[in-house]
């Protein structure tokens, strides 16, 4: 196994507290006052209720392509004001040349299934 030097190890205990949860997408609107082309997202998670989050993945995915799709959100993050827009969750991705590719599930999951 390579430790990458930039990348401190962290324990189990350390992973276990970052709540990383399954969540379906509920609404997508636009957000024009974002400095990068972005999306007003809601998403339910289930158990933790519907939050919302301001996602710069406007270059890859339109409103309907997000609708009703399971998402991967990091929901225990303090909140974060975005210009007028408080964002209540991390939308997960992997950053391309192209754009932010979402991360979604192979196949449907409960509403606020815990990643492990």
């Amino acid at each position: 196994m390579v430790n990458i030097p930039s990348t401190p190890e962290i324990s189990w205990t350390e992973f276990e507290r970052v709540l990383i949860v399954a969540g379906t997408v509920t609404r997508v609107e636009p957000f024009p006052e974002a400095r990068r082309p972005a999306w007003r997202v809601w998403a339910d998670f289930g158990p933790y209720g519907e939050r919302k989050t301001s996602a710069q993945i406007a270059a890859l995915y339109r409103p309907e392509d997000l609708l009703g799709r399971q998402i991967v959100g990091v929901i225990n993050f303090p909140e974060k004001q975005i210009g007028p827009f408080r964002s209540q969750f991390l939308l997960t991705g992997f950053h391309t040349d192209k754009g932010v590719v979402i991360t979604t599930v192979e196949r449907p999951v409960p509403n606020g299934a815990r990643l492990s």
